[in-house]
């Protein structure tokens, strides 16, 4: 399992129009196979910069997930948003305390 993290800045007028998107599909994504969680995170100093981790089984089932018709609709509505180049991070937990 890994993780993918992706760092996304939104023209400040365009950030309710990304929530309503993400919200609209977050179960679908979160349900895609492979996926075992999903969260959103937004900046505590840039309200208009957000982050999503997700945690995947394999990276096929990420690359299946960025082949299918759901991240081509979703990504396509969120892309036009941007006010900077989003930025994406494929990791491996090492250690998690809780």
């Amino acid at each position: 399992m890994f993780v993918r993290i992706v760092k996304m800045s939104f023209k400040p007028s365009k950030v309710a129009v990304f929530l309503e998107n993400f919200n609209n599909n977050k179960q679908n994504i979160r349900n895609f196979n492979g996926c075992r969680l999903l969260e959103l995170y937004q900046d505590k100093n840039d309200e208009s910069t957000y982050f999503t981790y997700s945690y995947w089984e394999t990276t096929e089932h990420l690359e299946a997930y960025k082949n299918s018709q759901l991240f081509k609709s979703v990504w396509a509505k969120t892309k036009i948003l941007f006010n900077n180049k989003p930025v994406a991070w494929s990791v491996d937990k090492i250690e998690s305390l809780n």
